[in-house]
Formats: structure tokens, sequence, C-alpha cells
């Protein structure tokens, strides 16, 4: 009985295990894939591939700020949308403090689609200081570290290019799972208006817009390749002339790929713990042998064949549950103590930390009902087929 509960128990204990690191890796997922924003799109300039018009191919499509408005005027299904510019390896100064970091000019839509959130008592750049092109700077939560250390950076003066530039916000720490141009967290965000006017970009390097219904994203993708056609004269089909990545589409496709996983190591568990339900059916006939007089005294003085089969039911069910209790007892400590770890590592900002959830829960409770049935229910019918008349001549 004892290597029984023990086999139910492990089952238990690897199945809500797996179920647990799966639901961890896919929260993980959706917490990194929210960092960079969803349910946007980014679009680049390229080359046409099509001859067009009189036009050869190989023409550079660029983007320019008045794609912007034109975009959101002639594609209703658009919710926001906002261009960027960038450039790399600008100098920074802060004191005595010299360093080389990225610099992006953008537009406040930039806060909400790319998810970049200030951290308490500052805010992002806003439409006044794109109208007056003012000299405010928000920085990465990384920049603000290796130019301020400790030290509050809002309100303080750096400089971009021996420019003073007022600190208006730092972004509140998140996760990124992926990225076109760098981490947040690395980059100096200044109003567009300003870092035109700095470094004399005519061109766009990135336009990014979010649908106003994700399931429409590959429709808009087209229009605006339509629209665009239209404006610089390329073909409308022609797909090289500009670069999308659909992050909507890329995280649909994640999404199912980690669902799989989850499946996957919930039908390993599943196996698991029926080979331990192969342990209680065992358990059960040897049971029956061992009472069968009991048995037959039972139906001789009138029990009937339904209770037999209860009885010896709820006798599987019971170690079957017992073993269960135990093994999810022992995972939720073993789950929470890990994720109560003062550990800090880059892996657990890939795989997560694993979470036992109701739905976990529920699942592994209803396996372990399944499985008790099934384990009980053969052992109880040749219980109460036993000949009560043979029964009382067992020894």
């Amino acid at each position: 009985m004892l290597l029984t509960l023990m086999a139910i128990f492990w089952g238990t204990l690897s199945i809500m295990l797996l179920l647990a690191f799966g639901e961890g890796l896919k929260k993980q997922f959706y917490t990194n894939t929210a960092g960079m924003g969803e349910g946007i799109v980014i679009v680049w300039g390229g080359q046409t591939s099509i001859p067009y018009k009189g036009f050869g191919k190989g023409r550079r499509i660029p983007l320019y700020e008045d794609d912007i408005s034109y975009l959101k005027k002639t594609i209703p299904g658009i919710k926001r949308i906002a261009g960027e510019y960038i450039r790399w390896g600008a100098e920074i100064n802060y004191r005595k403090k010299v360093l080389s970091e990225r610099i992006n000019g953008v537009f406040p839509e930039y806060r909400d689609m790319r998810n970049m959130i200030p951290q308490m008592g500052g805010r992002m750049v806003n439409y006044f200081d794109i109208d007056q092109k003012r000299r405010v700077a928000f920085l990465g939560d990384k920049v603000k570290e290796r130019l301020f250390g400790e030290e509050d950076a809002v309100g303080k003066i750096i400089h971009i290019r021996s420019i003073p530039f007022k600190v208006i916000g730092v972004m509140k720490h998140k996760t990124q799972g992926s990225s076109y141009q760098g981490r947040d967290e690395d980059v100096i965000v200044i109003p567009a208006s300003t870092f035109v006017a700095i470094f004399g970009d005519p061109y766009l390097d990135n336009i990014v817009y979010q649908p106003e219904d994700p399931e429409t994203a590959k429709a808009i993708e087209k229009q605006v390749l339509a629209m665009m056609g239209t404006r610089y004269k390329f073909h409308p089909e022609d797909e090289s002339a500009l670069g999308f990545w659909d992050v909507i589409e890329s995280q649909k496709i994640t999404r199912n790929v980690l669902m799989g996983i989850e499946v996957f190591l919930g039908i390993i568990g599943a196996l698991t713990l029926l080979i331990a339900c192969v342990g209680v059916a065992n358990i059960m006939y040897v049971s029956i042998k061992e009472r069968t007089r009991e048995i037959g005294v039972k139906m001789a003085i009138g029990a009937r064949k339904s209770y037999i089969v209860f009885q010896f039911l709820l006798e599987a069910l019971g170690i079957t549950f017992m073993g269960g209790f135990f093994g999810m007892s022992i995972t939720y400590i073993l789950t929470e103590s890990f994720r109560r770890l003062p550990i800090e590592s880059d892996i657990f900002s890939i795989m997560g930390k694993p979470i036992v959830s109701m739905e976990i829960g529920l699942i592994v409770v209803l396996i372990l009902g399944v499985m008790g049935v099934i384990s009980g229910f053969f052992p109880a019918m040749k219980a109460a087929s036993v000949n009560p008349v043979e029964a009382l001549r067992y020894e």
C-alpha cells in the first residue's frame, strides 16, 4: 500500500511540476512580448523589386514624417501610429561621466504602443515637447543607472552632443523578449522635432502602428503597402518596397508553440500518473483475493453488487486522492519556495518561474479522479462477481 501511495504521489508531483513550469514559461513569454509592445506592426523602408510606371527596380523607398499623417488619414483601421528616428553612438555627458548611447527621436504615441511607462514622478515625451522642440530626455532604466547610479535623475541636466537636455522621466523596468533596434532599457528618448533639429535626419528609421482590431493586421498591411505604393509610385504588391514585422502574428505563432509544449508536458505527466494508477489496480486485485471470504459473507447476508462495487471504487479513489493530495502539497511547497529564492538570473527572464495556477489544480484533480475510477472499476466489478458460496469456502 505504501509503495502504491508513493507511486501516486510521484505521478502527481511530476504532472504538477511539468505543468507549473509550462505555465511559468507561458506567463513569462507574455510578459516578455508585452515589453516591446502588444498588437503592433513595425514598418521600415526597402527597395523596389518590380519595375512600375517607368521606374526600374532597385529604387530605394524612404519613410518621411509626413507618411504618418498620410497613413492615419487614408487607413481608418489604424488605431495609433508613430514614427521614430534612431542615432547610434551619440556622446552623452553627465558631470564627469561620458557615455556613447543610442538616441531615439519619437512621438507621444510611442509610449503606449511600445509600453515605455515612466516611473513615478516622471513623464514621457508629449506634444508640447514636439511643438516647441524642447530639449528634454526620457531615459531607459539601464541608461539611468549608467549615468546616475542611485541618484535621482528626474530634473537633472545631461548633455547630448554638448547640448543641455533636462531629464523628464525614467522608464519603469520591464522584461523585453525581442527587439528590432536594441532593448528599450538602453535608449535615451527625445522629441522627434528636437532630434531632427540636432541631427538633421530627413528620413524616419521606422514607423510603428497599432490596428484597431489585431485580426485585421494582415489586411491593413496590404493597405499600407498599396497606399505607400500610390504615394511613392511603386507596385502595390511589391513586398520588397517596404519591410514589415507583424509582431501580432509572431506572438500568435509562439503562443501556439507554447500551448503545444504545455500539452506535451501534461501528457507526459498524465502517462506517469497512469502508470501509478496501474499499481492501484494491482493492489485492488490483490485486496480482492485476500478479502474473498469477507466479500462472500457480505453478499450472503444480502449485500448488493452495487454496494461491493461502490466499496472498492471508494477505496481506489481514496488511495488515489491521498497520494495526489501529498503530491499536490509538496509541489506547491516546492514551487513557492523556488519563486521566493532571492536569485536574479537571465534564465528566469526567459524561462520564468513555475506557477501552480487554479487551472492546473483542477486539471490534476480531474486526472486523479478519472484515473482513480479506472483503476478501481475493474477490480470492483471482479469483486462484485464473486460467487458467495464459493467465497465462503475460500480459506
